[in-house]
């Protein structure tokens, strides 16, 4: 399948934002690990910033760069949302209360609870009605997303907001899903070229597991890729970064790989 990416949206630790930070990506500035950085998302009306949680914040924060770099009304735009876990710290939270005697839920936390929370914090920020999916594939959550992406703009048309999100867990779930930093990435996918498309992406899925997975030279971006499932992204947005054509291999399925064809649509 082919697909065009017409903005991007990044976040993580020593990279706050892809128009900033590409040089970094493809290695001719070094990359210098900061702490854990605070995204903004701007776009939320100042009540729900205040009631959302850090991983809502961090989805919405890279899908709105995404979309004001596209420059297209995120009411057109369908979304896919991508995590691996999930809302880990509201999860604890909730547990943590279930095993007081008192047993008593906050709504605000039951509200956080769902995988969709994210999607629904954008959709009230935006005013979109447009179809929005939120899944979740463990460690292939980030090619799921990326296929189940590339299917809706190829059967329905449009525009697609791809996002994927995750957060280090809280103790003690760290301890069994222990996920160094956290990261998210958005794309803004069609399925023609337009004045703002970046690179044109052709996706295909492969059984041959001899292919090796992209990997990034340095070792903290490496780090980074192999210790949190969205930043998986992490060669894909390196690739985009270098404006030249180049194949990018990321593992998928036990038994798949998905293989990505990067070509530049403008120099």
């Amino acid at each position: 399948m082919r697909l065009y990416v017409n903005g991007i949206g990044m976040i993580g630790p020593g990279l706050v934002g892809w128009r900033d930070h590409q040089a970094v990506l493809t290695g001719t500035s070094p990359y210098r690990e900061t702490m854990r950085p605070e995204p903004v998302a701007s776009i939320l009306p100042p009540n729900e910033r205040r009631r959302s949680s850090d991983i809502v914040r961090w989805a919405v924060h890279v899908a709105q760069e995404a979309i004001e770099q596209a420059q297209v009304n995120p009411r057109e735009v369908a979304t896919v949302f991508a995590s691996s876990c999930g809302e880990t710290d509201v999860l604890n939270r909730l547990c943590t209360a279930l095993a007081t005697p008192q047993r008593v839920i906050s709504p605000t936390l039951f509200h956080h609870s769902v995988h969709n929370a994210a999607a629904g914090y954008w959709g009230i920020a935006t005013g979109s009605q447009q179809s929005s999916t939120a899944l979740s594939c463990y460690d292939s959550s980030l090619c799921a997303a990326l296929l189940d992406a590339a299917a809706y703009v190829h059967i329905e048309g449009g525009l697609v907001l791809l996002v994927a999100y995750d957060l280090p867990p809280p103790l003690p779930l760290y301890a069994t899903r222990p996920l160094r930093e956290g990261f998210a990435a958005a794309f803004v996918l069609a399925e023609t070229p337009g004045q703002h498309s970046l690179v044109q992406l052709d996706l295909s899925l492969s059984d041959d597991l001899s292919l090796n997975v992209t990997s990034m030279e340095e070792a903290g971006l490496e780090t980074l890729r192999s210790t949190n499932p969205a930043a998986r992204s992490l060669p894909l947005l390196a690739a985009i970064a270098g404006h030249r054509a180049t194949p990018v291999c990321l593992e998928y399925l036990e038994y798949q790989r998905l293989s990505i064809r990067v070509t530049p649509c403008r120099s």
